[in-house]
């Protein structure tokens, strides 16, 4: 009977060592093996797919700027406040006569329960996010020409989640996390005075997995919605992502909403292409396959447009962690333009018309990536440059930082992270930086 107790023991010790072993195999971050460079880029690497049970978990803490410091530009540029003590401002909107309006704004509560929920909520914390959201725009005004804002003014309030913003005539277009809303603009006003006006409904879930919804005016005066998915890969089934991982068209005039694009993600920044006329995104791709993949993107998209989410990725490579389409669309599936790096997080860019920072900066677009959390080392947490062609479509050249240090030297803190870039009226380039409150502005130096 001792015997059998002995070897009870052993046997139960050692199956607890092999799950522990194989818990511990499990749960340890993927190392990547390629460079952001690598995975940018015309033709990116696409790396073997690295199925992770548990994600690889590496969120730098955010702290702040300390005194006196500034994300680092090129030789030629400066960087200082244009404005600073913002609650997370997201996104930016040059008005016509050189004010801007900037969206503070945080995830609305979020229905994650349980071990999921309470993990993320730590990591948002330690990334700088989760906290209430300001549920505002400001109206920031140079009023001396000196580069600061001094008028600082509470525009609109009481908003839910705002982040995109348009300005089409005499209206303003905000888009809160769900709903469309028009605002009558006047200019030079320093606070709404006139009423909101709801033009359509947007997906919102409880979860609020990805709740922003950018926006894009049309010369026509149509808009665009870029709306994220409520999942990684579908995984709550594709009757919860209706009217998600797309870009939308909206036109007010009737209210009338429908998919434009399909199969993206989570397309963040949009904006129309100054000569080329097209519309162009930045998507966030899926996660869980691994550091090296899916690289985050830049494309156009165009009526009809499917870019495969759920079920397949650049251009067609098959995941094979969801259970295939009921119709195969894989030859259907439109491969993006220009790889941004795995786990990079673009969020806001512009074209680069009007920007008056010399010849290396024209003809492109500036992309803010705000940086990874599940990535083994890091990548993003800077603003890039990727130059266009006579054709309008990117080159076969990798990006050019055009800011960084927003991470700090020891790679384990945050000063900040960019979230949108805008071109100011005298041609200066605003950053935002959520996470420092400030928005930087980069021009000549002196």
């Amino acid at each position: 009977m001792r015997k059998i107790l002995k070897y009870a023991a052993l046997a139960l010790l050692l199956l607890v060592i092999i799950g522990g072993v194989t818990l511990y195999m499990m749960a340890r971050p993927d190392v990547a093996r390629f460079s952001t460079a690598e995975l940018s880029g015309r033709v990116p690497v696409m790396a073997s797919q690295k199925v992770e049970t548990f994600p690889t978990i590496n969120v730098p803490e955010a702290t702040s700027w300390p005194a006196g410091t500034t994300p680092r530009a090129p030789e030629g540029l400066s960087v200082a406040p244009f404005a600073a003590g913002l609650d997370h401002p997201r996104t930016i909107l040059v008005l016509p006569n050189g004010d801007v309006l900037a969206a503070e704004a945080q995830s609305p509560p979020r229905g994650d329960s349980g071990i999921e929920g309470w993990v993320m909520k730590k990591l948002m914390g330690k990334a700088g996010a989760g906290g209430t959201s300001a549920n505002r725009i400001t109206l920031l005004r140079d009023t001396d020409g000196d580069g600061k804002a001094d008028v600082k003014s509470s525009y609109i309030t009481g908003l839910n989640s705002p982040y995109g913003m348009a300005l089409v005539g005499d209206t303003l277009y905000v888009a809160n996390t769900d709903a469309l809303l028009a605002f009558p603009y006047v200019a030079g006003e320093t606070k709404m005075t006139g009423k909101a006006k709801k033009v359509a409904d947007l997906p919102a879930a409880a979860t609020n997995r990805h709740w922003t919804k950018s926006l894009a005016a049309a010369p026509n005066g149509w808009l665009y919605v870029g709306v994220g998915a409520d999942s990684n890969i579908a995984e709550n089934g594709m009757r919860a992502e209706f009217r998600r991982a797309a870009v939308l068209e909206v036109r007010p005039d009737s209210g009338y909403v429908r998919t434009f694009t399909a199969g993206l993600r989570n397309p963040v920044g949009l904006a129309f292409h100054p000569t080329g006329g097209r519309l162009w995104t930045v998507v966030n791709e899926r996660d869980m396959l691994g550091s090296d993949l899916v690289p985050d993107y830049l494309t156009d998209v165009t009526e009809g447009d499917f870019y495969g989410w759920p079920w397949y990725y650049w251009g067609g490579f098959i995941d094979h962690r969801v259970p295939p389409d009921t119709e195969d669309r894989r030859q259907y599936v439109k491969r993006p333009e220009y790889g941004l790096g795995a786990h990079t997080a673009p969020l806001g860019f512009t074209f680069t018309q009007g920007l008056d920072l010399g010849d290396r900066w024209s003809n492109g677009a500036l992309i803010a990536r705000h940086g990874s959390w599940n990535r083994e080392p890091v990548a993003g947490y800077d603003v890039v440059f990727v130059k266009f062609g006579a054709n309008s479509k990117p080159l076969d050249a990798l990006p050019i930082t055009f800011l960084d240090q927003f991470l700090a030297p020891d790679g384990k803190t945050t000063r900040g992270r960019p979230a949108d870039v805008q071109v100011a009226k005298d041609g200066s380039a605003l950053v935002a930086d959520d996470t420092g409150g400030v928005i930087w502005r980069v021009a000549k130096a002196d």
